[in-house]
């Protein structure tokens, strides 16, 4: 079955409000059980991104990356169904979905 990656994107860092901690763990948890057995790998938050380009190094990234998720679905559609309802999309950001493509040698 295909695998597709998820990158977590948005404009700053999206942190929870103080106290709220526990409540945007548990909106991820709930994500990951519909999933379910399509989440091969939850991923992990990134930290601040750079950008590397002809002109040097920028600090300024638009849209950058926060994290990411593997999963497996039978088609990219399948798989941007299952993005629907993530907790990044929920927090004004959005998931980005690619399919995986196997080198093959």
């Amino acid at each position: 079955m295909p695998k597709y990656l998820f990158i977590y994107h948005a404009d700053a860092p999206m942190k929870p409000e103080p106290g709220q901690e526990q409540e945007a763990m548990a909106a991820w948890g709930r994500w990951m059980e519909k999933v379910g057995p399509n989440l091969v790998d939850p991923g992990e938050p990134v930290g601040i991104s750079k950008s590397v380009g002809p002109d040097g190094v920028s600090d300024k990234v638009v849209n950058a990356a926060f994290g990411y998720s593997i999963v497996e679905a039978d088609s990219i559609e399948a798989a941007c169904e299952l993005a629907k309802g993530n907790p990044m999309i929920d927090g004004g950001g959005s998931v980005e979905v690619a399919e995986i493509m196997p080198i093959e040698m």
